[in-house]
């Protein structure tokens, strides 16, 4: 008798040993697919569909993603997220799709210490934002690469029109930022919500100062608007952006407006025009051809690949913890954290990422290009 209860300890202990062998890891994701910021939100579900076509299973452990609609709410995302914590256990949370969701999931996953990877940009200063970092280029490195444009095209002179939020802010501040040290000045700061229609009473007061250039800080077909008004009201100037809108919704609603554009962008928008020596190169026009199968369509945007990227960094960060703890428990949460945090050298599409548990941005110089939409395809800057 003895010895069957010793035998069925032992079938046990292998069968427990096995489960931890092929366990499941419970990733939470939170996008916008509906709302004004889908334009956005549906890229990055895109993304997402383009990394499980190269298979869910990392180092023996299948990824159990879930996905939640904040219908581009910031107030949503932050309930989508309280959901995906005591509802559905997750190990880690990824989105969203806009910056105000973005801080508003933070605020629940922080709280609950569970790993949040920032898909849109998202910046918690401090020890406060220990449980989060960013994958997509923070708009100073951004706004800095549209300096010496401007300068080359003699600019002395530069508006500012910009999303009424964080988004905003954090372009605008990139931008005073920038300027430092050169002789551009800053003329205007105007703003509008991401609901807005119009934004000609804005516009209006831009070209009525005369500047040298135009900085917009939109992003995605939203961030047409601004190029749109300043096309009708015949302005002649220069006209920059951010990473933010190389989007194809941006491009149709754009149109002829925004032909000619130059801004910002990670190497993937351009990955056939990379040199083959760019390691980012390769793996740039994998996740394409993953695209391809996942969606049926080719990548057209930027934005699919920062998700693409995030579960990049995760799966990096999973093959380090091991098993070294169980996930769906708060260990498995701390140990995620700390390798996510401590990401070294992961070659992404937009960049070559690398954390320090002190900082929330892991990218350098090699995950910007110029770019110029020529005949609605955006070509490298050389």
């Amino acid at each position: 008798m003895r010895h069957l209860k010793l035998s069925a300890l032992a079938l046990t202990a292998s069968i427990a040993a096995a489960g931890a062998a092929h366990a499941q890891v419970t990733v939470g994701i939170i996008t916008s697919l509906s709302g004004p910021v889908s334009s956005i939100g549906i890229p990055y579900d895109k993304g997402y569909k383009a990394w499980e076509a190269g298979g869910t299973e990392v180092a023996g452990q299948q990824l159990k993603l879930i996905e939640i609609d904040d219908a581009s709410d910031p107030s949503a995302a932050a309930r989508a997220a309280k959901k995906l914590i005591e509802e559905d256990h997750v190990d880690v949370i990824l989105g969203a799709a806009s910056t105000p969701a973005s801080m508003a999931v933070y605020g629940v996953s922080s709280e609950a210490k569970v790993p949040l990877i920032i898909t849109a940009n998202g910046l918690v200063p401090g020890e406060k934002g220990a449980w989060e970092i960013t994958i997509p280029q923070p708009p100073e490195l951004m706004v800095n690469a549209d300096i010496p444009m401007m300068q080359k095209a003699g600019v002395k002179t530069v508006a500012y029109i910009g999303y009424s939020d964080a988004w905003g802010d954090l372009v605008y501040n990139a931008l005073l930022a920038s300027v430092k040290g050169t002789d551009i000045k800053v003329v205007a700061n105007e703003r509008y919500a991401r609901t807005d229609t119009s934004v000609t009473p804005q516009v209006l007061k831009i070209i009525a100062m005369h500047p040298d250039a135009v900085l917009t800080g939109g992003s995605g077909s939203v961030g047409a608007l601004p190029h749109l008004a300043l096309a009708e009201r015949g302005y002649r100037g220069h006209v920059y952006s951010t990473h933010a809108i190389i989007n194809s919704e941006f491009v149709r609603v754009g149109g002829a407006a925004v032909e000619g554009l130059i801004a910002p962008t990670g190497p993937v928008v351009v990955a056939e025009q990379l040199p083959d020596s760019n390691p980012i190169k390769a793996v740039a026009l994998r996740f394409r051809e993953l695209y391809q199968k996942a969606n049926n369509a080719p990548s057209t945007d930027a934005f699919a690949a920062y998700t693409y990227d995030a579960m990049l960094v995760l799966a990096d960060a999973i093959k380090r913890v091991g098993t070294s703890a169980k996930p769906g428990t708060a260990e498995y949460r701390s140990k995620l954290h700390d390798a996510i945090v401590t990401t070294h050298e992961v070659v992404g599409t937009h960049a070559i990422y690398t954390f320090v548990p002190t900082e929330r941005f892991g990218v350098d110089e090699r995950s910007r290009v110029m770019v110029r939409l020529d005949h609605g395809t955006w070509k490298l800057e050389q």
